[in-house]
C-alpha cells in the first residue's frame, strides 16, 4: 500500500469525524484555541488508536468486532442524536453535543473511529510492518485533526447561519450518520 493509498484511506476514514465535528461546531459558541486543540486531537487520537488496536490484533479477532461494530456506532450516534433533538424542543439552554463534555467528546470519537478498528485489522492482513503503520497512524491522526477543525469551523458558520435550529438539524445529522453506518454493513 503506497502512501498515497494511505492517505486517501485516512480522508475516508475522517468523513464521520468531519460530520460530527460539524455538528459540534454548530453547539459550541467562542470555542478557545486550547478547546480547539483538545477536541481535534483527541478525534485524531482515538482515530489512531483504534487502527493501532487493530493492527495489533490482527486478523485473529476480525470476525468478532465485524458482527457487531456497525451496531455499537449506530447506538452511539443514534444516542447523541436522539438527546440533541430532545434538547433543541426543550425551552432550556443546555447543548447535548457540547464537545466540551469529555465523556460526549469520547463517545463521539469512539463512535467516528470503529471502522478504523476494521482498517488496521486489514493492515495486520497485509503484514504491515513497523515502519508502514507508523506512517500510517501519523497520516491518519493528522488528517482526522483536520477534518475535525475543518468541521468544527464549519459548523460554527453553519450555526450563525441557521440559529436555534442547529440542535435540531445537528441531531437529524447524527442519527443519519448511524443509520448510513448500519446500512452500509447490513447491506455487505
Amino acid at each position: 500500500m503506497s502512501f498515497i493509498e494511505i492517505l486517501l484511506l485516512a480522508v475516508g476514514l475522517s468523513f464521520d469525524t468531519l460530520a460530527v465535528s460539524i455538528v459540534g461546531g454548530m453547539c459550541l459558541k467562542n470555542l478557545k484555541f486550547g478547546h480547539n486543540v483538545r477536541i481535534i486531537c483527541t478525534f485524531g487520537l482515538v482515530q489512531a488508536l483504534f487502527m493501532l488496536i487493530g493492527w495489533l490484533l490482527g486478523g485473529s479477532f476480525v470476525h468478532y468486532i465485524e458482527a457487531y461494530d456497525h451496531w455499537v456506532a449506530f447506538i452511539l450516534l443514534a444516542l447523541i442524536g436522539g438527546k440533541m433533538i430532545l434538547d433543541s424542543i426543550k425551552p432550556a439552554e443546555s447543548k447535548s453535543v457540547d464537545l466540551m463534555d469529555t465523556s460526549k467528546l469520547l463517545l463521539a470519537s469512539v463512535a467516528t473511529s470503529i471502522d478504523a478498528l476494521a482498517v488496521g485489522i486489514s493492515m495486520a492482513a497485509l503484514q504491515f510492518d513497523v515502519r508502514r503503520i507508523v506512517v500510517a497512524l501519523v497520516t491518519v491522526f493528522a488528517v482526522t485533526a483536520a477534518a475535525s477543525e475543518l468541521g468544527l469551523k464549519g459548523g460554527e458558520w453553519a450555526s450563525r447561519l441557521i440559529g436555534k435550529k442547529s440542535s435540531l438539524i445537528g441531531g437529524l445529522v447524527l442519527i443519519a450518520i448511524g443509520i448510513k453506518i448500519l446500512i452500509e454493513h447490513l447491506a455487505a
